[in-house]
């Protein structure tokens, strides 16, 4: 290999976190033709991950390598959304969490990319296209051993999770979440309700919220968030709530 490209190399690795995902198009752009990344592979610079990514030689990997990549490399709104964020975030320090699985939330229209499917993160991935938020509002990030992944924050991670809930224990997990969440800014929530287009969300957070007796939901006018009409039965055997039209676990009555 010509002292170029292996000063070219250098530069590269020198400039992207360890532990991160090297997207080929990305590559290509700044300047690392298909012919000089089949050279670096070949000089155990690189490997391959599949089709269109690689990874240090030798290098570990997890799946918010991965994510880093995709987020900045590939511009996508792919993240660590619900649950997984709230634990990056340590705001469900207290629950049990199972670090064996990741929820990852893309806006509607984006996939993840066939390497990423196929390449075993030792994470079971439950990946959702959703888009009853908007794309960036409520996000932030967490820095990762070197390195910042975007991921939702503590607010819309919530209504994420209540949006995925399907089942009592899960909406008794959500609230013994929301119990923890005193600190929120009412402006930041107020933003997300107002803008969140699930009814069923909108209805169990501020429920969630009001139960909790946290002070900031004093804050929030509840005259400019859209609640819909007609009652939801969220759970069977539950109990009716009638300020939000809503039938929630007896546990939460």
């Amino acid at each position: 290999m010509s002292n170029e490209n292996r000063t070219k190399i250098n530069q590269l690795l020198s400039a992207q976190p360890k532990g991160t995902v090297l997207l080929s198009s990305w590559l290509i752009d700044q300047g690392y033709t298909l012919g000089l990344q089949r050279r670096y592979k070949q000089s155990k610079w690189l490997e391959s991950l599949g089709s269109g990514a690689m990874k240090r030689y030798g290098d570990e990997l997890s799946y918010l390598g991965a994510i880093y990549a995709l987020q900045t490399q590939a511009e996508a709104s792919i993240h660590p959304a619900g649950k997984t964020a709230l634990s990056l975030l340590g705001s469900a320090h207290y629950l049990e969490l199972d670090q064996r699985s990741a929820t990852l939330i893309a806006y509607k229209g984006e996939k993840l990319p066939s390497w990423f499917k196929k390449t075993n993160w030792g994470t079971d991935i439950q990946f959702h296209t959703l888009s009853f938020l908007p794309k960036e509002l409520g996000m932030t990030s967490v820095k990762i051993e070197g390195f910042s992944v975007k991921v939702s924050g503590t607010a819309r991670a919530l209504m994420e999770y209540l949006f995925l809930a399907k089942d009592k224990t899960t909406l008794i997990e959500c609230y013994e979440l929301m119990e923890g969440l005193n600190n929120l800014r009412p402006n930041k929530v107020q933003e997300l309700l107002e803008a969140c287009s699930s009814v069923k969300v909108k209805r169990l957070f501020l429920f969630m919220a009001e139960k909790a007796g946290h002070d900031w939901f004093s804050y929030i006018d509840t005259k400019k968030i859209s609640l819909g009409t007609g009652k939801r039965g969220l759970v069977k055997n539950g109990v009716f709530i009638s300020k939000y039209e809503i039938t929630v676990p007896k546990e939460l009555a």
